[in-house]
C-alpha cells in the first residue's frame, strides 16, 4: 500500500487517479441516495438553474467554467485529472445511482439514510485525496480549494469549509434546496479530507519528480492535496 502512495511512476499515479474518480462518482450517488439534502456546489447549481431558467446540467457546466476562471489569479493549471475529472465524475455517478437501492420503507428508513449520508461524506473525502495525490490535475473546485490553501497558507479544513458554506448560501439564496445532509457535508467535508490527505500522505507542497531520467524537482501547483468535483 505504501508502495501505491508513494510511487511518482506514471502508471501508478493514472491506477490512483482514475480509481478515485470512480469512488468519487459512487459516493456522490450515495450522497444523492440518501435524501438528506444536496451537496452545496448542486445547491448553488439548482438556485442558478431556476434563477436563469437553464437546465441543472448546462448549470452545473458554466459554474464549472467559472471555476475553473478563477484558477487564474491563484496560478493553477488544469492537468490530465481535470480533463478526466470533467468528463467521468458523471459518468460513475450514474452508475452508483444504478446500482444503490431507494431506501427502504419502514422504521429503518432513517438509519439507512443517515449510514448513506456518512459512507458517502467518508467515501468523497478518500476519493479526493487519491485522485489529487496523483499529482495529475485536480478537478475544477478542488483545484479552487487547493489554490487558496497555497495563496493563503490556511488548513484545509478552514478553506474548504469556508468554500463550501459561501457555496451553500449563495445557492439557497438563489432558491437552491438546502438539507440536513447539506449542512454536515459543508461542516464536514473539510475536516474529512484533511484527514484522508493524512492517511495518505498527501501534501499542498512541491515534491521532487524521482522518476526514472528525472531528477529535477518539479512544482505541480495545487496538485498536492477534494469533494467536494
Amino acid at each position: 500500500m505504501n508502495a501505491f502512495l508513494d510511487s511518482p511512476h506514471l502508471a501508478v499515479r493514472l491506477v490512483r487517479l482514475y480509481v478515485g474518480l470512480a469512488a468519487y462518482g459512487l459516493a456522490i450517488a450515495l450522497l444523492l441516495r440518501s435524501g438528506l439534502g444536496s451537496s452545496p456546489w448542486d445547491v448553488l447549481s439548482q438556485g442558478v438553474a431556476r434563477t436563469v431558467g437553464l437546465s441543472f446540467g448546462a448549470t452545473t457546466v458554466a459554474v464549472s467554467v467559472l471555476v475553473l476562471a478563477a484558477w487564474i489569479p491563484l496560478r493553477q493549471r488544469p492537468g490530465w485529472g481535470t480533463l478526466s475529472n470533467t468528463l467521468l465524475i458523471g459518468v460513475f455517478a450514474d452508475l452508483g445511482l444504478a446500482w444503490i437501492p431507494a431506501p427502504p420503507e419502514g422504521a429503518l428508513h432513517l438509519l439507512w439514510q443517515c449510514s448513506v449520508l456518512a459512507g458517502g461524506l467518508v467515501l468523497l473525502a478518500l476519493a479526493s485525496a487519491l485522485y489529487i495525490g496523483a499529482r495529475l490535475g485536480p478537478g475544477p473546485r478542488d483545484g479552487l480549494m487547493t489554490g487558496l490553501v497555497a495563496r493563503t497558507g490556511r488548513p484545509v479544513w478552514m478553506v474548504r469549509c469556508a468554500i463550501e458554506l459561501t457555496v451553500v448560501l449563495a445557492g439557497w439564496l438563489l432558491g437552491g434546496t438546502v438539507g440536513i445532509g447539506t449542512a454536515v457535508f459543508a461542516f464536514g467535508i473539510g475536516p474529512l479530507i484533511q484527514a484522508a490527505m493524512r492517511l495518505m500522505r498527501v501534501d499542498l507542497g512541491p515534491r521532487a519528480d524521482r522518476s526514472p531520467g528525472n531528477a529535477r524537482a518539479s512544482e505541480e501547483p495545487g496538485v498536492s492535496g477534494a469533494a467536494a468535483r
